[in-house]
């Protein structure tokens, strides 16, 4: 039996959870504990406390976002480094139709897409290694897998989520971007497109591609044994 889609997304949802919650530091107040309208007039009239309140709060949450896109942790922190700069430098930009924390993460997005691009890789034929593979008749080569536990059970187990993230990270930029802001970060398949300058169709395309190679490489924990 393959890996169930509830499997891939649940596990999905877990290791996201994980990879931000490692990144917290204790204590840090969260983006709702002071008003933001306040905090933002406050950033513009240069009150360092305030600056350093939003630092605070969303650094951690922003380099999971941008370790995602990446999978690279300098390249991530330079990300991450330039987003806030470009937020500070456009406060006068912010209406406050969304909140800090969705306006710091487009920025963030944006930024580390601009990376990628910059990249210039071509990676597309190195997918194919990493998708499950069949015979003339149409049956699946390989193993398959066969599993006992519940969904709620397997994205709970660390190892399954540790196995989720390297996963992704092992993905061809290309296909890894399209994974991160559909599965992991919850972008519409029209906002990914718009984002990574594709069609819908060819994000639909990479999406399906991706998910078909992660399930492939996820598939060995779901032995018997789990």
């Amino acid at each position: 039996m393959a890996l169930e889609p509830m499997v891939y997304r649940e596990t999905l949802v877990a290791s996201r959870t994980t990879a931000m919650n490692t990144g917290l530091e204790a204590g840090v107040a969260t983006a709702d504990s002071r008003d933001e309208t306040a905090l933002v007039a406050a950033m513009r009239g240069g009150d360092s406390a305030s600056f350093a309140h939003v630092v605070g709060t969303w650094c951690a949450p922003m380099l999971a976002v941008a370790r995602g896109l990446l999978n690279n942790e300098e390249d991530a922190k330079d990300c991450v480094q330039d987003g806030f700069i470009t937020a500070f430098r456009k406060l006068d930009t912010f209406e406050g139709r969304s909140s800090i924390g969705t306006w710091l993460h487009r920025i963030v997005v944006n930024r580390a897409l601009m990376k990628l691009r910059m990249r210039h890789r071509d990676s597309s034929e190195s997918l194919d290694e990493l998708l499950p593979r069949f015979d003339d008749t149409g049956h699946r080569l390989g193993r398959q897998s066969c599993f006992r536990s519940s969904v709620e059970e397997l994205a709970e187990r660390k190892e399954v989520q540790e196995l989720v993230q390297r996963s992704i990270a092992s993905l061809p930029d290309e296909y890894r971007a399209v994974v991160v802001l559909r599965d992991i970060e919850g972008y519409a398949t029209r906002e990914t497109a718009e984002e990574l300058g594709l069609t819908e169709s060819a994000v639909k395309v990479r999406l399906h591609r991706a998910r078909a190679a992660l399930r492939k490489m996820i598939e060995p924990l779901m032995g018997e044994s789990i």
